[in-house]
């Protein structure tokens, strides 16, 4: 895999850092996680790959082992609100003084400057501030987050995993690590990049859920079956909105013309009683195999057995029968592969990941009676 070799320690986090690397791990990075004391288990649940190292950062011993650690590391991937690892001493000068080859990945709300830097904050904090939450929701309505996708993992752990990547290829000419400041907020924006380009154009002239891509138009947002189930349109050029009329059995002469704005709430109301006299399974035999762009709304149950993603091998199972995304985009030499093991007991390989780090036997005896690491074997099943 085209990762493999890579030594990365991921301190542990919720969401978007353990998103980073868990996409690491899927394409053959060796990852760590270091857990705190206390931990009963990882609550991200995105450990898939990686193995567990309890470590307490608290204790100026412990924050030694891990500064050696980083010292023949090549990612620290860091989630901590901006200060709290120069409080350790760990910051960047100091570890990438012992290894200037360490790629140094900081992944924050608000980013590592800025007045509010050491803000707490969440997904609909990050999403709000970068401008796109202003965007999102139904007319006459108060913007609504998409779940916790957008910041967290979009703006946040997938731009820091390109920023890692990135930086990797960069060390591959100047043999030189770097500090990512990757954030929430910043990512966010630049994730929206195209909204801000059309921000003046028709797409985005009218008030919040009267728009073209925001659910206002009638050819654009999604519509409820017989059964209670739901169709999405997606038919925005001209010859896949005429199969889309044909295939609800309109005729396009007696409609407005397609881009008339101030027939689209009249327009949505006809469709909508169209789409409700048939079941998702009936639109579903009509549109299937049509460029007329309208999907089944599925469940994430529905999503794995659909024939199409079944086909592309979509989704894998572990051995415990739990499903999950396989890994994209798909390389054609080197693709992910990943883990289909169970994930790791926090702590579990806390002893094997320092002895390959060069702890020896007495040094991690001594380090576990001091309460600085923490160690938990699986219980055998008998």
């Amino acid at each position: 895999m085209v990762l493999r070799g890579i030594r990365v320690l991921e301190l542990a986090g919720l969401a978007p850092g353990p998103f980073c690397g868990m996409m690491l791990a899927d394409f053959g990075a060796q990852v760590v996680r270091v857990d705190r004391p206390g931990s009963a288990w990882d609550v991200s649940l995105l450990a898939r790959g990686k193995r567990s190292l309890v470590l307490d950062l608290k204790q100026p011993r412990g924050a030694a082992v891990l500064r050696r650690m980083c010292a023949s590391a090549d990612v620290l991937l860091e989630p901590f609100r901006c200060g709290v690892m120069e409080k350790l001493q760990l910051g960047p000068e100091t570890l990438l003084k012992d290894n200037p080859k360490l790629i140094y990945a900081r992944l924050s709300g608000f980013g590592q400057s800025g007045s509010f830097s050491k803000a707490a904050g969440h997904d609909i904090n990050y999403l709000a501030l970068s401008g796109v939450l202003s965007k999102i929701g139904q007319s006459g309505e108060n913007p609504y987050p998409p779940l916790n996708l957008l910041a967290d993992f979009g703006g946040g752990g997938l731009m820091c995993t390109l920023g890692i990547v990135l930086a990797l290829l960069e060390r591959t000419r100047s043999g030189q690590g770097q500090v990512i400041d990757a954030n929430m907020v910043e990512g966010t924006a630049y994730l929206s990049s195209f909204l801000w380009k059309t921000q003046h154009t028709m797409l985005w002239g009218q008030p919040r859920g009267q728009n073209l891509l925001d659910g206002g138009s009638p050819f654009y947002t999604t519509y409820k079956t017989a059964d209670g189930e739901f169709m999405a349109v997606g038919a925005i050029e001209p010859q896949f909105y005429q199969l889309l009329v044909k295939g609800l059995g309109l005729q396009s002469d007696e409609l407005p013309t397609q881009m008339s704005m101030a027939d689209w709430p009249e327009m949505k109301k006809k469709f909508a009683d169209v789409f409700a006299k048939k079941t998702r399974a009936e639109w579903c035999q009509i549109f299937d195999g049509t460029d007329a762009c309208v999907t089944p709304v599925l469940s994430v149950k529905e999503a794995v057995h659909h024939s199409h993603n079944r086909e592309r091998a979509s989704f894998i199972t572990d051995e415990e029968q739990h499903t999950s995304p396989r890994p994209a985009p798909l390389l054609s030499r080197t693709p992910g592969v990943p883990s289909t093991k169970r994930d790791s007991f926090v702590g579990e390989h806390t002893e094997e990941v320092l002895r390959e780090f060069g702890f020896s036997p007495d040094e991690i005896k001594q380090l576990c009676s001091d309460g600085v690491i923490g160690n938990t074997k699986p219980k055998a099943h008998l």
